[in-house]
């Protein structure tokens, strides 16, 4: 057909006007497509090899140049060099090489390396939750790839025989490994399905593409352990069938896929006391993994990258990852901590957090009433809580940073959080802790809000204590950052004790508490009072290493009654010119150094941050005496710097005993598992800081009695000690 015509007569049509009618038909007719159909000529053609010549041509090139048609897009490029390129070709076969692979998933397998591929599936399953592909890990198997494809109608399909009946004589195969391969793949289903649900940063962390598989969403979980307790009789019972090794070995991977199915199960739907157990199920089960593997036998060619061909996947071909079954074993173990110390929940025994409020679907309910307010405070906090663990894994710098903003959403979260605390009250139906005079009114616990303040205290004490890592503060400003510090210790310290009395009440309420109960009391109040330890020594440490505490007074002689708070070591050292008082810059005041110093805590309301003013008398305590160089003067002034340093040394031992104490709890109580060793060393660390500021102390309170004598005593500030975050001055008499 003459499409050139047609073309033709619809740039002409587009510029007549609607009145000219009489044109058209002439010009449709001028260029009317012609009645004969076009034939295609059949010439020969001959093919001539261009090899040779190609070559020397490019051989002209220099290096880096390049020729391109310009109607040969950077598509078909790319599409070119995929072409029987191993690495993005699919389809590549090397020299003598089958497109499918020759191994026989059907004959039959000694004991022995059904306890090697069941080893191997889990090295796969575990190189999937460290972050690899599917197509790279469990789908690699061919055992697992002619369990899921075709994709089976039900339980009863998914075999390895697929058409006809499996021999009966071959039960280590059609029994023992489909059982244990069935039970892997519904232990993916539910790890994936929990995934999906949940907000996971990036596809790097975890890749859940299934390349149009299923993992068997329809069997139900008592049918999977009903094959895997048949497998499990079956090694047992027939003697005959493998060695007392072996039998060993898989009996206690059969056991080990039994708990580890049950506890991803119960991570969707069951309740703290059985999500807790289960994994501490899987946790014992695990040391015999390694003992039995030394009985075994790996099958790598059951494993095959060509399998991907067959994936609905726009990716090239991936190399089959496997990882040793050592770290396989260490992987797990650090999960199955991490699970169940994830399972332990703040309000012990509480109806806020009880699973059972998510079964009521009446909206009269007050069950149903506080799932819904939960939920829209999870909603509130999920994200923030996620931001601030992922501060910890960025450097000091950044993770100051984060911190420094993260502490502002926070500050909005315990705002909201006590609106939400508010309405709840009306479906716990708390009680509240009377006044003790009608003045006084009554206390709540604040249960949801509580928990926010804690974590915002706890993030700002972390913002300061990082300066100190980071060298931001000056020698003259460590007086006062340490004194901020004790002062934020002190609110969590108060806070905490808050907490914990209304844990108390909450436990003296239950008049019957189940063994479950009873536990979680125990574990809630353990952790409480262990962190209102860890803050009683932060402020103890800080305080002496500062120059005040609130809630002493010295009344030691005449003339030096009522001084507002007791004065510390690094004030000392300023009025016994051992270091250098604040420096002054063209630019620069004390003032405008504190107000860049308390910028990230400005828009905090509790606890509210001190003006420069009250700042500058809470820290220097000696600064409200004038200077007297009289004798008399001189005597009352090193009574004054005795007393001041009397209070550190007294500051110092009561904080030596608490990070003592602090560095003999147990993994359990420090919730510190799977980092127990470098806490323990960080710990020592801190007390050996505290000892050092004990002997710089005793040495600066010693040259004092002394007389005070010039060039006697050399002070020296090492930001590298043997804690970053406590800066403590070394002292030498000379």
């Amino acid at each position: 057909m003459d499409f050139e015509g047609d073309a033709v007569i619809k740039h002409e049509a587009s510029q007549l006007q609607v009145d000219d009618h009489a044109n058209i038909t002439d010009r449709a007719q001028q260029y009317r497509p012609s009645s004969s159909i076009p034939r295609v000529l059949n010439k020969q053609k001959e093919a001539h090899d261009i090899s040779e010549d190609f070559t020397r041509a490019a051989e002209a090139l220099g290096t880096g140049q390049l020729i391109k048609d310009e109607f040969f897009t950077l598509f078909e490029a790319v599409g070119a060099l995929e072409i029987m390129d191993p690495k993005m070709d699919s389809g590549c076969l090397a020299p003598g090489e089958k497109l499918e692979e020759d191994y026989d998933i059907l004959q039959e397998l000694l004991p022995e390396e059904v306890v090697g591929i069941i080893d191997q599936l889990l090295c796969a399953e575990v190189a999937w939750y460290m972050g690899h592909h599917l197509s790279q890990t469990l789908f690699s198997s061919l055992y697992i790839d002619r369990l899921l494809w075709p994709e089976p109608k039900s339980l009863d399909q998914a075999t390895f025989h697929r058409n006809g009946t499996a021999p009966l004589d071959n039960v280590m195969l059609h029994v023992v490994l489909r059982a244990y391969c069935l039970g892997l793949i519904k232990t993916c289903y539910f790890v994936h399905k929990k995934i999906v649900s949940e907000t996971y940063y990036e596809e790097e962390d975890f890749v859940s593409n299934l390349y149009n598989r299923r993992l068997l969403p329809d069997p139900n979980i008592d049918d999977i352990e009903d094959l895997l307790d048949q497998a499990i009789w079956l090694i047992e019972s027939k003697q005959d069938l493998c060695s007392n090794h072996i039998r060993e070995a898989l009996t206690s991977r059969f056991m080990f896929r039994k708990r580890f199915l049950r506890a991803v199960a119960l991570d969707l739907c069951g309740s703290k006391e059985e999500y807790a157990a289960s994994w501490r199920n899987c946790s014992s089960a695990l040391p015999s993994l390694l003992d039995g593997s030394k009985h075994s036998s790996t099958v790598p060619q059951s494993f095959s990258a060509k399998i991907q061909r067959r994936f609905a996947s726009t990716v090239p071909p991936r190399p089959v990852m496997m990882n040793d079954l050592k770290d396989t074993h260490d992987y797990l173990q650090r999960l199955f901590d991490d699970a169940e110390e994830a399972g332990e929940l703040v309000l012990p025994a509480d109806i806020l957090v009880d699973m059972a409020n998510y079964t009521v679907e009446a909206p009269q309910s007050r069950k149903f009433q506080i799932a819904k307010r939960m939920d829209v405070f999870v909603g509130r906090v999920g994200q923030s809580y996620l931001d601030t663990l992922r501060a910890m894994n960025m450097n000091r710098s950044r993770m100051r940073r984060m911190l420094c903003h993260t502490i502002l959403d926070w500050e909005n979260i315990q705002l909201d959080a006590e609106e939400i605390d508010m309405s709840l009250r009306e479906y716990t139906h708390e009680e509240p802790i009377a006044g003790q005079t009608p003045e006084e009114e009554d206390v709540w616990s604040f249960p949801l809000s509580s928990w926010s303040y804690y974590h915002k205290l706890h993030q700002m004490e972390w913002v300061v204590q990082l300066g100190f890592e980071l060298h931001i503060y000056r020698t003259d400003e460590l007086a006062g950052m340490y004194w901020y510090l004790q002062y934020l210790a002190n609110f969590r310290l108060q806070h905490l004790q808050r907490i914990r009395t209304f844990t108390l009440r909450r436990k003296d309420l239950v008049e019957r508490p189940t063994p479950e109960q009873t536990a979680a009391f125990s574990q809630s109040l353990s952790f409480l009072s262990f962190s209102m330890l860890e803050a009683s020594a932060t402020q103890s440490f800080a305080d002496a290493l500062s120059c005040t505490s609130w809630d002493q007074s010295f009344h030691i002689f005449e003339g030096f009654a009522d001084i507002p708070l007791n004065g510390k070591l690094y004030i000392s050292l300023v009025h016994l010119s051992l270091l250098p008082a604040s420096l002054n810059f063209p630019y620069s005041t004390p003032a405008f150094r504190y107000s860049l110093r308390m910028r990230p805590f400005f828009p905090i309301s509790i606890p509210s941050v001190p003006s420069y003013e009250e700042f500058s008398s809470l820290v220097d305590p000696l600064s409200v005496y004038p200077e007297d160089r009289s004798a008399l003067g001189k005597s009352l002034e090193a009574k004054r710097l005795d007393s001041l340093l009397e209070a550190a040394e007294l500051a110092t031992k009561i904080a030596r005993k608490e990070w003592e104490a602090v560095s003999k709890s147990s993994a359990e109580t420090a919730r510190c598992q799977g980092c127990e060793k470098e806490w323990k060393v960080k710990q020592k660390d801190v007390l050996r800081s505290v000892i050092a500021g004990g002997i710089a102390i005793a040495g600066v309170r010693k040259w004092v009695a002394g007389g005070m004598k010039a060039g006697k005593l050399k002070v020296e500030v090492d930001e590298k000690g043997y804690h970053d975050w406590w800066v403590v001055p070394k002292v030498k008499a000379l």
